[in-house]
């Protein structure tokens, strides 16, 4: 294993950066007099682990090369999800490991499920901890989507590539830069985000919270009723707002920031997001006027539209009430998911565009067989290897939806709680359609192996599949 010394290494300063975070509760306990030992303990045990790892491999060649970063990658958010669930299980509350773990892979991967069905009686610590998994994994996602996807050639991630320097060999130092620039506007978002959110009518906690889980489209809320506890306008408006940011892609803040000012303008996948969101409200707000008068209100349709686009999971209104096609457009918009770059899930918006492009360009060549057509991307050229990359991707995303779904079929849940389950554990979205896992609901019902599928589709669909997939390659391990 002397080969992975870095990987081991890196992971060790990962769980002690985590343990470090499990102490911000311990904080929040002594306020609200709630002082128990879970999260001291569970930060005990993260820091030990981690240490083990950082102090048996600091003779690591600090480099890290293309499978090392593969591996580097799934062991990251396993292992933050498996400690992660440490502050759950040693908590009161009578965590199950299952549901534990289920809830921290939520968390980490930003997607939103829970299995608590009674929010508001939950710890001030616990609700605290559930904000920060999601905010760091909205941080560790975007890092990794500018930083190691583009050179790891995950599903058309290489198009976003930040340099032109291609070797392995040098992914972490070339990361670091960029690493803490995204950190800063990643923070500094927040502050924002819980500063307007205090101002429109949040106490302090609630805010804090909120504001974590609002900028990393994570959704985890402190109420059953999710943002709709709060009944404000101008509290959903601030969470819309927010949430858009988060949506969009990072690099373009940095480029903003080194002198383009026109990038918001410009680029071609911000501008498309946007006209999805416009295109979805408009069309639902035309049926919901054709088909029911009394179901017609734009602030519920404006805020879910967004919330489920972006695979945030904020909800205001039980919107599986609205008819089959406002279901219909919901599970088209959790495929769909954001931008690249940003802390959204999905399939992404740059990937659907060029297989648009794509399409078109075939179609093209039938009615012009002495046509020459070239893809092009953002003004460039998107060579074959590109469009394969993103097309198998695709195909992957349905082929593992299609499989969690027959899956979850198979442990006796309904038709509606099997395809919107799939749809939200591999989008990443949170709250899923029906009685069961619905905007109002919560996973706590479902049986423990169903909850173990959707915790795989959690992880999948966050770490763009292939991520995962070929660590089951044999030759993956072929040197």
């Amino acid at each position: 294993m002397s080969n992975y010394k870095t990987v081991f290494f890196t992971l060790g300063i990962l769980q002690i950066i985590l343990g470090i975070f499990m102490l911000i509760p311990v904080i929040v306990q002594f306020i609200y007099s709630e002082i128990d030992s879970s999260f001291f303990g569970a930060s005990v045990v993260t820091v030990i682990f981690g240490t083990l790892f950082f102090l048996s491999n600091l003779d690591h060649d600090k480099k890290l090369n293309l499978q090392q970063a593969f591996l580097l990658t799934a062991l990251s958010w396993l292992s933050i999800a498996i400690f992660g669930s440490l502050p759950f299980v040693f908590s009161g509350n009578e965590f199950s490991f299952t549901n534990a773990f289920f809830e921290s892979m939520s968390g980490i991967t930003t997607t939103g499920s829970t299995i608590i069905s009674n929010l508001e009686s939950m710890p001030k610590g616990i609700l605290l901890w559930r904000a920060i998994l999601q905010w760091l994994g909205g941080i560790g996602i975007i890092i990794m989507a500018i930083t190691l996807m583009p050179i790891m050639n995950v599903g058309g991630m290489q198009l976003f590539k930040i340099s032109n320097n291609d070797s392995s060999e040098k992914i972490l130092p070339k990361s670091k830069e960029i690493a803490l620039r995204l950190i800063y506007i990643y923070s500094g978002l927040t502050a924002l985000c819980a500063i307007s959110y205090k101002i429109l009518g949040m106490n302090i906690f609630d805010s804090l919270t909120h504001s974590m889980t609002t900028i990393a489209t994570g959704g985890f809320s402190n109420y059953n009723q999710s943002i709709g506890f709060f009944d404000s306008i101008s509290i959903e408006i601030s969470a819309m707002i927010f949430i858009i940011l988060g949506s969009l892609p990072f690099i373009a803040y940095i480029k903003f920031l080194s002198g383009n000012k026109k990038i918001f303008f410009s680029d071609i996948q911000i501008k498309t997001f946007l006209k999805i969101i416009i295109f979805s409200i408009v069309i639902l707000s035309i049926y919901l006027n054709l088909s029911n008068s009394d179901q017609i209100n734009l602030r519920s349709i404006f805020f879910n539209v967004i919330s489920v686009l972006t695979g945030t999971g904020y909800v205001n209104a039980q919107y599986d009430d609205w008819g089959s096609f406002p279901i219909v457009l919901f599970l088209g918009l959790m495929f769909i998911g954001g931008c690249a770059g940003s802390t959204t899930c999905g399939i992404k918006i740059f990937r659907i565009q060029i297989l648009y492009s794509f399409i078109s360009n075939q179609l093209k060549k039938i009615i012009y067989p002495k046509g020459i057509f070239v893809l092009k991307y953002n003004q460039s050229p998107v060579d074959n290897k590109f469009i394969a990359s993103i097309i198998s991707f695709i195909y992957m995303y349905l082929v593992i939806f299609f499989v969690i779904t027959a899956l979850l079929s198979l442990t006796g849940l309904d038709f509606i709680t099997s395809i919107s389950g799939a749809a939200t554990s591999i989008s990443n979205v949170g709250p899923g359609l029906g009685n069961i896992i619905g905007p109002n609901g919560n996973f706590s019902s479902l049986p423990d192996i169903s909850k173990w599928i959707l915790t795989l589709g959690m992880i999948l669909g966050r770490l763009e599949l292939f991520a995962i997939l070929v660590l089951f390659l044999p030759s993956f391990w072929r040197n």
